[in-house]
């Protein structure tokens, strides 16, 4: 079972071998990983029979093609969903209504609005000032909103640009922050149509998530857009939301630091972690918000509060929340950790990962696998976390890192 789920994963051994031996003996040998693995393969075939495949005499090309062929249909059928409600809007904007309309919980703690903007002009986007046809910045700025800028900045200008700005916020402070509502942006003028026309098209990116400022933005489409461009961007968008949600508590939570602006220097650039004695020292900051997010009952009301409520723990499936925009999603349930293993290589039913096979028209020998892997791995984590042992071990490191010091002001 150890070697199906180090394949799976696609991990390095002997050191998984030995980690995930640490976590069953922390654990009291609670098999976490058997029972995981034989989980996934009893789901697995489950979804075979519905695709009409032989969960016996399966092959990867066979379940690829498959995969693809389904995403295809449901696709359509979510491009009929979005015309229906939101009539015919560019689709852009259809996906950022949908995703709004979603009853999800969007609170975030991000920059306040008027501190961006002191960024911004102290550090000129100038390649997005051009492409958008601004000669000035407050003129820019009086017309469009400073997410869609930032999301713009961060695809157009150069790395020096994006390293100054990194840079500059470590000298924040928790001050700098708000409570808000995550936003969901979609700028639909004629400046943004032709910058997607090339920008998109270039960087094959037309969906940027602003952590520090809590906000996602879908950028337009250009004229061709490629297979699927409706399911890949409401799928790419709620992985965003669940990412820009983990960032802001985070963030909150280390609002009480002296050492603020790194933390949101780390929210941004790179992937916040905790330090533990398992798991190679980290543990990334996402794990811990799912697994509160989904065993809320074991919630430390001593070790987060007052600055991190039990609701600010949350995190969403992407699959439940496709099918409540459209029922017929419904196959994609309980489907983020699956995958079987073909010639020792994982074939993934991780939607995202098989709708971005399909938009970008990928065969089979260059399949994209990351997000069934990323989800798997949070998945085992989360398995060995839910017991007590584990948890306190891993805990106490966020508790180290937590002692209470007066914030910068």
């Amino acid at each position: 079972m150890t070697r199906v789920l180090s394949e799976l994963l696609g991990a390095s051994e002997p050191m998984f071998h030995r980690g995930l031996a640490k976590l069953e003996a922390a654990s009291g040998h609670a098999s976490s990983d058997i029972r995981l693995t034989t989980e996934i393969e009893h789901i697995t075939r489950s979804k075979l029979r519905q695709l009409g495949l032989d969960p016996h005499d399966t092959t990867g090309v066979e379940l690829y093609a498959a995969l693809q062929q389904r995403v295809k249909a449901d696709d359509a059928r979510m491009a009929v969903v979005l015309r229906q409600k939101y009539g015919d809007a560019p689709m852009h904007l259809s996906v950022s209504k949908a995703l709004a309309d979603l009853p999800l919980d969007r609170s975030c703690f991000a920059l306040k609005i008027a501190i961006g903007k002191r960024l911004l002009k102290a550090h000129l986007p100038k390649h997005t000032m051009k492409a958008l046809g601004y000669r000035s910045f407050d003129s820019m700025m009086r017309r469009e909103s400073l997410q869609s800028v930032f999301a713009a900045a961060w695809l157009l200008e150069p790395r020096s640009w994006q390293k100054i700005i990194l840079e500059s916020y470590k000298k924040l402070h928790a001050s700098d922050f708000e409570i808000r509502q995550l936003t969901i942006t979609a700028p639909e003028s004629e400046r943004w149509s032709k910058l997607a026309s090339t920008v998109v098209v270039q960087k094959k990116h037309s969906i940027v998530g602003l952590k520090e400022l809590g906000s996602i933005v879908l950028l337009p489409l250009p004229l061709e857009r490629p297979p699927a461009a409706a399911l890949a961007l409401l799928v790419l968008g709620l992985h965003e939301i669940n990412e820009v949600c983990a960032a802001s508590t985070y963030l909150k939570l280390s609002q009480v630091r002296s050492s603020f602006g790194q933390y949101v220097y780390t929210a941004v650039a790179a992937e916040p972690t905790i330090g533990t004695e398992l798991l190679q020292g980290q543990l990334p900051w996402q794990v811990v918000q799912r697994y509160f997010a989904r065993f809320s009952e074991r919630f430390r009301t001593e070790l987060f509060e007052p600055h991190i409520q039990k609701e600010d723990l949350t995190w969403h499936s992407v699959e439940k929340a496709l099918s409540y925009i459209e029922p017929g999603m419904a196959f994609w349930h309980h489907t983020a950790n699956l995958g079987i293993l073909h010639d020792r290589e994982p074939v993934s039913l991780n939607i995202a990962d098989v709708v971005l096979n399909f938009c970008n028209q990928l065969p089979y020998e260059q399949r994209i696998v990351q997000y069934f892997r990323h989800s798997l791995w949070d998945e085992l984590i989360m398995r060995y976390l839910n017991h007590d042992n584990v948890q306190q071990m891993v805990l106490s490191g966020l508790e180290s890192q937590l002692v209470e010091e007066p914030a910068l002001l």
